[in-house]
């Protein structure tokens, strides 16, 4: 019985040993985060039929640092029903900036500023309405790498690139094969400045290679242009914003889109730590390149409340909308409103 213990303890020395010896090796840490949420939603010209909806989400975030300085960043977001919807890793240098490979809508390029209004809670657009309107987001729905430029003087540049700006993503060791056909590569070029505490303004083009496939050839077509700028002010509790977006697709087709614009404004009035509301307003239009196909323009308005106690939120968000889906028949004028409950872990 005592050689017995004497080799459990010889084996439990080891183990220890070994565990050791790996968590010196790590380079950094690991933590997650995650939140669930429950919906009552309620809307007009459709049938609600159940309005209880839920959310599940966890979030992975690995940080470390190398030797000379720099340090790393991992993201990983399972959302709404643990759909994979971001994926980064980054690389931030001492001096040369932030090297990073995004994968799904990791917010790389003009995909960070689609719509960065200040609201309660969710985006004027966010609801259940089924908008369709269209964001402008570059590369930031393919897998991309970016550089940013250290910040001089609240000043920074961000260059994100996409061999084949294509909406699609692949795993390690494979390709993206023949998604997006007609898309080539992508670049998008952003510049932020943010020259006081309190106002941060930015300005971003995007531009893909298009082609065609006309009578069995490829073509090439106009390039696919995206382009957003706008700028947030913080006044103690008020944070408001405006941005302004714009997408020409390059096709020539009388039945295509010819062109998008957005115009977004936002308003948020943070009463205390735990007390928010906030208005937003979203415009959308969508041009036909046959003019006399144009679609009627999509207006969308919200009023948001947030309460938050402790790990809990509570959330009100009510959502009108006007030619919802570019369409003017009387059921495209629509409202909902939502509440939820969310809980933080």
């Amino acid at each position: 019985m005592k050689k017995y213990n004497k080799l459990t303890k010889i084996g439990v020395s080891a183990l220890c040993g070994s565990l050791a010896a790996v968590a010196s090796a790590q380079a950094g840490e690991m933590s997650v985060s995650g939140t669930a949420t429950a919906t009552w939603t309620k809307g007009s010209h459709a049938s609600t039929g159940n309005p209880i909806g839920m959310n599940t989400g966890l979030t992975f975030k690995g940080s470390g640092e190398l030797d000379n300085g720099s340090t790393i960043a991992y993201v990983l977001t399972h959302a709404d029903k643990a759909a994979y919807s971001v994926g980064s890793l980054a690389l931030t240098t001492p001096s040369l900036g932030t090297f990073s490979v995004s994968h799904a809508s990791g917010g790389n390029g003009l995909g960070g500023y689609d719509d960065k209004m200040p609201t309660a809670w969710e985006e004027t657009w966010g609801g259940s309405l089924g908008t369709s309107v269209n964001l402008q987001k570059g590369v930031g729905s393919s897998t991309n790498v970016q550089w940013a430029t250290p910040e001089i003087m609240g000043a920074k540049i961000k260059i994100a690139y996409a061999p084949k700006n294509d909406g699609a993503t692949a795993n390690d060791k494979a390709t993206g094969g023949d998604a997006g056909a007609g898309a080539g590569r992508g670049i998008d070029i952003v510049a932020e400045l943010s020259p006081i505490d309190g106002l941060n303004m930015w300005a971003g083009v995007s531009n893909t290679d298009m082609a065609s496939l006309q009578n069995g050839v490829i073509e090439d077509t106009d390039d696919h242009e995206e382009a957003n700028v706008g700028l947030t002010m913080t006044f103690g509790p008020i944070k408001a914003g405006i941005a302004k977006s714009y997408e020409r697709t390059g096709l020539n087709a009388a039945a295509n889109v010819d062109y998008y614009v957005n115009t977004m404004f936002g308003v948020a009035f943070n009463v205390n730590d735990d007390l928010s509301f906030s208005y937003g307003r979203f415009e959308a239009q969508k041009r036909l390149v046959q003019s006399s196909g144009n679609n009627a323009d999509i207006t969308l308005n919200s009023f948001q409340v947030a309460y938050t106690l402790g790990g809990a939120s509570f959330k009100v968000a009510r959502f009108d909308g006007d030619n919802v889906g570019f369409s003017t028949a009387v059921s495209a004028d629509k409202d909902t409103t939502t509440v939820a409950l969310s809980l933080a872990f």
